[in-house]
């Protein structure tokens, strides 16, 4: 049995006369924290989206393995890919993607809500997280009255609450000064792999890049280089991003089935 979580080969992907993947293969390993690096252009970007059935690639495949089940993402049709990123991925934007007409809570809770949770369950568990992200009593505020490092955090909220095994991530502090990178690289890294999970994340920030277990550098659509980062340690009493338990307490979410859980 496979020991990855996400499996791809050969994958292959052009835009008009644009090779943007040209025959990669990825493993991920559950609770892994994977950087993807390459200049602007590179097909980094591409490769994620590929990995988690954004987009469809021309040629090779790419699997996705939770406990025992083993789903070929690209033997999947458009409307069974989106169901799996619904309720098997969580996804941080550069832009985090926030609805500005909706609160922080009633951002989060729509994740929940879309995958069939009731209205006042959804927004209870997202008030959790959003708590636990650092940001009490920040609940009932829109987006356009949250700072960016605050709007990036209610994005990692929103992309874990559904229980998601995987979270993908494409610049997320891209749009970010450094200390408030570092501060959403650490709340993203202490909710993913701290907890477990698996994260993969695209950046051009070499700083952003070894504060995750594995660094893939990607150019002209090919991996070019790998080698190992420098995962960062957690807040104190946290974790690293190796994984474990933190000592604070657990954050409070559901699986995508509305069970609740404790992380």
């Amino acid at each position: 049995m496979s020991s990855y979580v996400l499996e791809a080969a050969g994958l292959v992907k052009s835009f008009g006369s644009t090779r943007a993947l040209d025959g990669v293969d990825l493993s991920v390993r559950p609770g892994e924290s994977v950087a993807i690096m390459g200049a602007s252009g590179s097909g980094k970007t591409t490769l994620l989206h590929c990995l988690a059935g954004i987009v469809a690639p021309d040629a090779g495949t790419v699997a996705f393995r939770y406990g025992t089940a083993r789903t070929e993402v690209t033997a999947l049709s458009e409307r069974e890919r989106s169901r799996l990123r619904r309720e098997a991925f969580g996804f941080v934007f550069q832009q985090g993607l926030l609805i500005p007409e909706l609160t922080a809570s009633e951002n989060v809770a729509l994740a929940l809500m879309l995958n069939g949770i009731p209205r006042p369950k959804a927004e209870e568990h997202a008030r959790g997280w959003i708590a636990a992200l650092g940001l009490a009593g920040l609940e009932d505020r829109r987006i356009g009255q949250l700072s960016g490092g605050q709007a990036q955090r209610v994005a990692i909220a929103r992309a874990q609450v559904t229980g998601a095994p995987v979270v993908f991530a494409d610049e997320p502090t891209g749009a970010l000064d450094s200390a408030t990178s570092a501060d959403v690289m650490r709340a993203l890294l202490e909710s993913t792999v701290g907890q477990g999970r698996t994260l993969v994340l695209v950046t051009h920030d070499a700083g952003v890049a070894a504060r995750c277990a594995r660094i893939v550098e990607v150019r002209d659509g090919r991996i070019v280089a790998e080698r190992a980062g420098h995962p960062a340690t957690g807040r104190e009493g946290g974790t690293d991003a190796s994984g474990g338990t933190d000592a604070s307490g657990a954050a409070p979410a559901v699986s995508a089935t509305g069970e609740a859980v404790r992380l």
